[in-house]
């Protein structure tokens, strides 16, 4: 039927799987290319990267681009990295369940067999949910096979740094959020930078959620947009709106369901079932060909709306949430860049923070980045085609910011990668590399005013 490829023992064994899910003649050609890159929060990195599916070790060292001008070397880095491919979560597995009631209700309860390639018919006839409660949001094997790949990657962008000596001597600091998908992804970012040794794999991790759960930690954040009805209203207005209706009743003609029956709720699952097929088997599900590229790109703006609003530039109480996560980045490159003499302890080498998509886009927000001109809202869709603000590109599985302290003839220098692309801090657009002070400068009225109680306490003022 479809070919099953789970992510596992290697680098060759991934990019094979993946290469032949993507070119089996029995998965379907183009559908789901077109519509892999939509899936908001559950898009798999490599759609952020396609060159991996190719080659999950490639590295482009042009990405590092301190000044010609000067001799540089990378000094630190500090990576706060979201967790890789996970299972669905209770809540997501619940409307799965209610999906898949709904069409054998509507099927009369029969399964047929048998190997037909029309799609409808798999879906409709021989579909049968996997998914169980206890899955919860569980790393799972291929989300392992990200951090693995992208700690390898990363170790030869930085070898002097990320180094198998530096873990194995505890010089690199480890931390992780609570959650059982962070703390399996930080572990096996460990295993990808201990690939060369024959030894046990040594952990040394912390957790830390007041760093990389800030927002549960934030009152202003809490009371202000988790637990206050009107903060999503944009998203309310659009997932009731006309173009969720009209994937709504494309969905259900498709399927020969009713129209009533199929609640937005419902059309998203089936949607991210497609998205949870492919990031966590490598499987051309057939719910995929439930949607064309016009039908994703609705349901990625929805998906967006509601990153906006609730974690992002909607609010400014959800970038302020970050402040402890943005002070302790820039209090570790203070002491990482700080002027030492020859008999000084060389500075700790690598920061490696592992969290969520809810971490890094507060942080992104505060640090100005991916903000539009023009705020997306419910009546402006058809405008938005051309925004920064694309979840699928900035927070897949798996997603990295990577801040690259250098040693210059000048001074230190910093560099931001996000998922391993070179990006300019907003407030100094005219260099890659800017000098460390210059950075600091410009981020100071946050570096000042930014606390953590300041916006959490319940009277937050702009910055």
């Amino acid at each position: 039927m479809f070919p099953v490829c789970v992510s596992g023992t290697g680098a060759l064994t991934a990019a094979v799987c993946l290469l032949l899910s993507r070119f089996s003649s029995s998965s379907p050609p183009d559908p789901v290319p077109l519509i892999a890159s939509y899936f908001g929060t559950k898009t798999r990195y490599e759609e952020v990267n396609p060159h991996l599916l190719l080659d999950p070790l490639s590295v482009n060292r042009s990405v590092l681009k301190p000044p010609d001008t000067e001799r540089c070397s990378p000094v630190h880095i500090t990576a706060v990295i979201r967790h890789g491919s996970r299972f669905p979560t209770v809540k997501n597995i619940r409307r799965i369940q209610q999906l898949s009631e709904l069409l054998r209700e509507a099927s009369g309860g029969s399964r047929g067999s048998g190997g037909s390639g029309d799609w409808l018919q798999d879906i409709k006839s021989r579909w049968v949910t996997w998914y169980t409660e206890d899955m919860d949001g569980q790393l799972v094997e291929k989300g392992k096979e990200d951090l693995r790949l992208l700690a390898r990657r990363l170790s030869a962008l930085f070898p002097s740094l990320l180094s198998e000596e530096n873990v194995r001597k505890r010089r690199i600091s480890f931390l992780s959020s609570s959650k059982h998908r962070c703390v399996s992804s930080v572990e096996a970012f460990q295993e990808g930078l201990q690939h060369l040794g024959h030894q046990e794999v040594q952990y040394s991790h912390q957790l830390d959620d007041q760093l990389m759960r800030f927002f549960e930690h934030c009152r202003g954040y809490v009371d202000g947009v988790e637990k206050n009805r009107t903060a999503l209203a944009e998203v309310e207005k659009f997932k009731h709106g006309e173009e969720m209706e009209g994937v709504r009743k494309r969905m259900a003609e498709r399927l020969g369901l009713p129209h009533h029956d199929l609640t937005p709720d419902l059309v998203e699952a089936a949607f991210f079932l497609c998205s949870y097929e492919l990031s966590i088997k490598s499987l051309h599900s057939p719910w995929c060909f439930l949607f064309d590229q016009r039908d994703a790109q609705v349901l990625e703006y929805k998906s967006d709306l509601k990153q906006y609003w609730k974690r992002s530039h909607g609010h400014v109480i959800n970038g302020l949430s970050s402040c402890p996560l943005f002070h302790h980045v820039f209090r570790t490159l203070d002491k990482a860049g700080r002027p030492r003499r020859s008999s000084d302890a060389s500075p700790e080498p690598a920061s490696v923070l592992i969290g969520h998509a809810e971490t890094i886009l507060p942080l992104l927000s505060l640090l100005g980045l991916h903000k539009d001109e023009t705020p997306p809202t419910a009546a402006n869709y058809q405008s938005q085609h051309g925004r920064s603000f694309r979840t699928s590109s900035i927070v897949p599985y798996a997603a990295n910011v990577v801040f690259v302290l250098y040693d210059c003839e000048r001074g230190a220098r910093l560099q931001l990668l996000i998922n391993e692309t070179p990006v300019r801090f907003p407030t100094l657009p005219d260099e890659d590399a800017p000098l460390y002070r210059d950075v600091r400068a410009a981020y100071r009225h946050l570096l000042d005013g930014c606390t953590e109680h300041r916006g959490c306490d319940g009277r937050h003022t702009e910055l």
